[in-house]
């Protein structure tokens, strides 16, 4: 061989080996990382946001809607007479609330969007067509939530979580705090003297040194982000599998998300390789925990457009989920990354010192919102001295800037001031003092109940947050949500994945609840829904819906 060309192929090949040597750091970060997310699409949200931009949509024809699980024809007859008896009851007995929410329907983004992923998408435009639902209320009192036909309802739905304690609890904080303020009114940029009492109670109920205000927990949360990174440095942030931090673009990655995810890594809850990846990564600044996460690890809300089969499962194992956030406090502590607890629904539900106090980890970082507002918007970020801090001495062009009109509103600021001084009352700190072993008594006894009735479901929970699984395979478990209205049971738009008891509920309250929920399920098992077959299982009915999806792509890709 010429020694030119050998001297040349030795210095490729030298150079190409040099290479290879620098890129297997890299090399083992990207695969470490890839490990760490779940294996679904939730923990890959590139290609979770891929995937939705090829998804077709289809509708459900009538024949479709009631047999999609291929029911035989006394079933379907069943389900038609059923279907057609709840639209004629809900359609009289809410004339107003349902004609109000029609006439307002299409001027309301919010409406169009929940009303339409109610139940999966297949089935959406056929139950909008023929089963009307109201929207507006008009009275609320004790559990109890009223129409505007005068219809009440027991609240399942907790105001996404606002209501720990009750409307009439919120009504009075509201009231007394706007009176406690009312001489200064709404003035802004200024502060009425409660802000300090407010921030000293925040300081200890956290366990930090400093406390901002905002207008909303997303709000809140998007401030802890931006501080972490501005004092640490670095870019990228953690979050789990299926928790919920707010709606902005880095803490929702993939579907319902315009941008696509960019400096977040979504990680596996409880997870030693999620560990692994915090332990050996130089750019990672903070660590989202969403404590409601301990309820369904590795899942997102589970709402009923997604209920497309039986296959929804939750379980809360409150030892083994404190000893993940011990271990998960450890590695941030070693590493120098940022621990923000998000307690914007959680907080003030579980225990006076929040998920902190329940759990028996300290955060760097805390953001509350929802029930601290005393009723009215809030969002409130508490956290270390070193990490609240806006600006930087030595550089005065160098800062982090935050601020809002309506932050430390007059009204909100009186409203927080009340709720937290009832926090300190006897009676809260007794309902404090007795949750967890009554809400488990209840879940149990639910539990049994529905057993009992040889009905298939039941409901896994986190103190007073619950979700309902069911048991058996079924394409039609969401119906249940219309069949829990009739009987005056209201949840939220997300359905039967969350019941958000407030911690008013007496044991008659609930005893009634348990009552009228039997009666719904009763109703929805006589009207066919779950008709069972030894062909029909979870499997098979995934099947089916990877069928329908395929072919309906095909006569798009044809079209």
């Amino acid at each position: 061989m010429d020694d030119t060309l050998f001297a040349s192929t030795f210095t490729l090949s030298a150079l190409a080996l040099a290479a290879a040597v620098a890129l297997l750091p890299k090399a083992r970060a990207r695969l470490r990382l890839s490990r760490a997310k779940h294996r679904s699409l939730a923990g890959h949200s590139r290609m979770a946001k891929r995937l939705a931009s090829l998804l077709p949509g289809y509708a459900f024809d009538e024949a479709q809607f009631f047999a999609s699980d291929a029911a035989p024809a006394a079933v379907v007859a069943q389900r038609r007479a059923g279907f057609a008896r709840l639209c004629a009851v809900l359609g009289e007995r809410h004339a107003k609330s349902i004609a109000m929410s029609a006439a307002a329907r299409g001027s309301i983004s919010d409406l169009q969007f929940t009303g339409s992923y109610r139940v999966p998408f297949p089935y959406s435009p056929y139950l909008r067509e023929h089963l009307k639902l109201g929207s507006f209320l008009q009275a609320a009192d004790g559990v109890m939530l009223e129409d505007l036909d005068g219809q009440r309802f027991f609240d399942l739905a907790g105001s996404y979580g606002v209501n720990v304690f009750g409307y009439d609890f919120y009504r009075s904080c509201v009231d007394e705090g706007m009176a406690l303020t009312h001489a200064l009114g709404p003035v802004l940029g200024a502060y009425h003297p409660c802000v300090l009492e407010n921030v000293e109670k925040l300081k200890a109920i956290s366990g930090l040194d400093e406390v901002s205000f905002h207008m909303s927990g997303t709000e809140a949360v998007m401030q802890a982000v931006r501080l972490a990174r501005y004092h640490t440095g670095r870019r990228h942030l953690v979050r789990f599998c299926g928790a919920y931090h707010g709606w902005w673009e880095d803490v929702q990655p993939g579907p319902g998300n315009p941008l696509p995810p960019r400096e977040t890594y979504t990680l596996k809850d409880m997870d030693e390789r999620s560990l692994n990846v915090l332990r050996t990564r130089r750019d990672i600044a903070c660590v989202l925990v969403n404590p409601l996460q301990g309820l369904h690890p590795n899942k997102g809300a589970p709402g009923d457009s997604s209920l497309l089969d039986s296959g929804r499962s939750a379980g809360f194992d409150r030892a083994a989920y404190t000893a993940w956030l011990k271990r998960l406090r450890e590695v941030c502590t070693e590493r120098g990354i940022v621990l923000i607890f998000d307690e914007v629904f959680l907080g003030f539900r579980l225990a006076k010192g929040g998920a902190q106090d329940y759990f028996g980890v300290r955060a760097d970082m805390v953001t509350y919102g929802k029930t601290l507002g005393g009723g009215l918007p809030v969002g409130v970020v508490c956290g270390r001295a070193d990490l609240m801090k806006r600006f930087r001495e030595e550089r005065p062009a160098d800062i982090c800037f935050a601020r809002g009109t309506f932050n430390a509103h007059p009204y909100v600021m009186g409203a927080m001031n009340v709720f937290l001084r009832r926090l300190e009352e006897p009676a809260v700190q007794a309902i404090y003092a007795q949750a967890d072993g009554l809400w488990d008594a209840r879940a149990a006894r639910f539990n049994q109940v529905l057993a009992e009735a040889g009905l298939p479901l039941k409901v896994a929970h986190l103190q007073s947050v619950w979700t309902l699984s069911y048991t058996q395979p079924s394409r039609h478990n969401w119906m249940l949500q219309f069949y829990l209205r009739e009987q005056g049971l209201l949840l939220s738009w997300v359905g039967t994945g969350r019941f958000i008891f407030s911690l008013n509920y007496t044991d008659a309250d609930f005893d009634t609840v348990l009552q009228r929920f039997v009666a719904a399920a009763r109703s929805m098992q006589a009207d066919g829904w779950w008709w069972q077959d030894s062909g029909l299982s979870n499997k098979s009915i995934r099947r089916a819906v990877l069928r329908e999806t395929l072919a309906r792509k095909w006569q798009e890709l044809l079209a």
